[in-house]
């Protein structure tokens, strides 16, 4: 029978995070623990986001007791579907999949858990005032990276505009990509015009120009946006299949960006992918901004997919108090070193 526990282990980040729905100083943050029979150990994160995650921060913990204590009983299956809970179906699939592979977190070996071959991703701009935002811009570009994601919609527009000029004054199309994401900032009336002055710049995609559940007018964004839309937000909370379907083929977006930690795992970003590839529209994977456990499991799962784009998954370095991990960013690559050790002391395993 499999033992389970959960541990709360809120994440605080090393600068303030900001996005167009608020700035973050923590995270909250829970890992799930199963023991097999043999005693062997899996691990899985909780992937939560205050206000964009379907669970209900205050609910967590009542909830992650009582599917532990079922779970340990024998009255629940780790795998069943727990389409209201997605962030902890996540965190159980994960802890299965490391318990069935040794406990040791190599979920899905490859020549990329081997150390042989990293994964590029995009580095991750926070907003800010422009000084801070061309500050982040010039050290991602020393670091060597080649695709940027701006976070915008919380500046005045002739701000983020000016960062825009800069960034191409310094840097061309040819030498850096621009990804950008509103984080469903905008309204309907002025996302079209707004992206017409970014597309002047060489925009590559813009993710989640209005808020999510407005199906006709994100629609018509995707039809006439001078910009290729992606959507993000939009695809959260949503587990049936043929929902999922129907929502692709009225909006026809360019491009789906999925985060399995808050979709309900690699399952349902598997079933993302397949819907996406059948209408022609493009792909790539997120972190939800987890530790070092979480994107340890989705950077193996990510390059089973095929290593052909930028994925975004630097986000290691967020936290004062990330866990130790095998995981290095050199460059704009993503790299699992196995010489380096897990410390996970605060699990005491």
């Amino acid at each position: 029978m499999i033992r389970a526990s959960y541990i709360d282990y809120p994440l605080i980040f090393v600068r303030p995070a900001g996005t167009s729905r608020g700035v973050l100083e923590k995270k909250p943050c829970w890992f799930i623990i199963l023991t097999s029979e043999a005693g062997i150990t899996g691990i899985g994160e909780v992937s939560f986001i205050p206000g964009l995650s379907v669970e209900d921060r205050e609910e967590m913990e009542i909830q992650l007791d009582h599917i532990c204590k079922l779970i340990s009983r024998g009255e629940m299956d780790p795998l069943q579907s727990l389409p209201s809970m997605p962030g902890v179906k996540f965190a159980l699939e994960t802890a299965v999949r490391d318990m069935e592979t040794g406990g040791e977190r190599i979920l899905y070996r490859s020549s990329f858990t081997d150390g042989q071959t990293g994964i590029p991703t995009n580095g991750l701009i926070w907003m800010g005032a422009k000084p801070f935002m061309i500050s982040q811009i010039r050290e991602k570009m020393q670091l060597g990276f080649r695709v940027l994601k701006l976070k915008v919609g919380s500046l005045e527009f002739s701000e983020e505009l000016d960062v825009l000029r800069w960034i191409r004054s310094e840097f061309g199309a040819g030498d850096l990509v621009i990804r950008m994401d509103a984080n469903g900032a905008w309204k309907p009336d002025e996302a079209l015009e707004k992206m017409e002055h970014f597309a002047r710049f060489g925009i590559h995609s813009i993710e989640q120009p209005i808020a999510p559940g407005q199906l006709e007018n994100m629609a018509q964004l995707c039809r006439d946006s001078a910009i290729p839309v992606a959507l993000d937000e939009e695809l959260i909370g949503i587990s049936d299949p043929l929902e999922r379907s129907a929502l692709l083929e009225k909006v026809r977006p360019a491009y789906i960006v999925l985060k399995p930690g808050l979709l309900g795992g690699f399952s349902a970003a598997a079933h993302w992918i397949k819907l996406a590839e059948v209408l022609g529209a493009g792909w790539w994977i997120t972190s939800a901004l987890e530790s070092n456990v979480g994107l340890n499991a989705i950077a193996q799962w990510t390059w089973q997919l095929g290593v052909t784009r930028h994925h975004g998954l630097g986000t290691g370095a967020l936290y004062t108090n990330n866990i130790n991990s095998p995981l290095v960013c050199r460059g704009e690559q993503l790299w699992f070193r196995p010489e380096n050790r897990w410390d996970l002391k605060f699990i005491k395993l």
